[in-house]
């Protein structure tokens, strides 16, 4: 299977369960690899024949500024639904990272795997 990678996509969101991360928003760090065949893309260079990466990173941006989500993996798990939502998207991979919320690491946060056939 083919792999498109959207990586490093930084969004500012409400994510957390402490008062002070509903009140302000943090930095979100989300990597997606999504799962798809590009054979026919490849063939036709037509968008329509893509996973289309601009789109599903505007859908992908807007859902992460707006959810308001408690925790990462519920928002993981918008994310990798959103994505298979998408034509020609046949498994995603989405890592979802908050830099900073734990002293001396760069960021924490939780990666998952779905598909289609879930």
């Amino acid at each position: 299977m083919d792999k498109v990678i959207i990586k490093n996509l930084l969004v500012r969101g409400i994510i957390g369960i402490r008062d002070w991360e509903r009140k302000r928003q943090q930095d979100i760090l989300i990597n997606i690899t999504i799962s798809t065949d590009t054979r026919r893309a490849a063939i036709s260079d037509d968008i329509k024949d893509c996973a289309d990466y601009s789109t599903i990173s505007k859908k992908i941006q807007a859902h992460a500024e707006s959810a308001g989500r408690f925790t990462v993996e519920a928002l993981a798990n918008d994310l990798a639904e959103l994505c298979l939502q998408e034509n020609n998207v046949q498994e995603v991979s989405v890592r979802v990272e908050k830099p900073g919320a734990v002293r001396f690491a760069d960021s924490v946060g939780v990666e998952i795997e779905r598909s289609r056939d879930e």
